[in-house]
């Protein structure tokens, strides 16, 4: 699917839940999560974006894994997906990288359409929680490629991490789990 066909199915299940929905954006470092989730939230109203990255643990997204256990999908599903398609008040905390700790409460986010991007996130403790699933389909070298360009025009040094954890991470998160397979919408990623 292309963008226009996928913001139009999310528009069509957000008219129609009769309840607030997630929105679970998914796919390889460097795919186009982010890009997408930001272009979606720019293109439907009532729709917010909740990072993915700010459910990392970075001591243990920087380590190797299986199932990228450095997401933390409890504290994400618990303390925002869970309340928001409740629609309960309720509060959660980012991580904030600069002080490399959690950041102060803030109270869920009240919309029609929460977006969330993250690697992992097809996993079974978060698919319950998700009412419409995202896949950027793109291939893993093409990905890793994308992210590590992005990562050097960012300033940031991080070939060693891709080659010897994320890459080898991705891999075996998609053998355990088959992320593609957990997706409702293949989306193709030009980014």
């Amino acid at each position: 699917m292309d963008q226009g066909e996928v913001l139009e199915h999310v528009a069509l299940r957000a008219r129609s839940a009769g309840r607030p929905v997630v929105v679970g954006i998914s796919g390889f470092c460097g795919s186009g999560k982010s890009t997408l989730a930001r272009h979606m939230v720019e293109a439907l109203p009532g729709a917010v974006r909740m990072r993915g990255d700010d459910f990392l643990d970075p001591a243990r997204s920087h380590l190797r894994s299986a199932d990228w256990d450095g997401v933390d999908r409890r504290r994400l599903v618990s303390s925002v997906l869970e309340p928001f398609r409740g629609e309960q008040q309720g509060d959660f905390r980012r991580y904030d990288w600069a002080a490399r700790a959690l950041g102060v409460p803030e109270p869920v986010p009240r919309a029609d359409v929460l977006v969330v991007d993250l690697i992992g996130l097809f996993h079974p403790e978060a698919l319950p929680s998700l009412d419409v699933t995202i896949w950027c389909d793109v291939e893993l070298d093409v990905a890793v490629s994308r992210g590590m360009a992005r990562d050097r025009a960012l300033g940031r040094r991080h070939e060693a991490l891709w080659t010897d954890v994320w890459v080898p991470n991705e891999r075996e998160f998609a053998h355990e789990f088959m992320p593609r397979e957990h997706a409702e919408l293949l989306y193709a990623s030009s980014q």
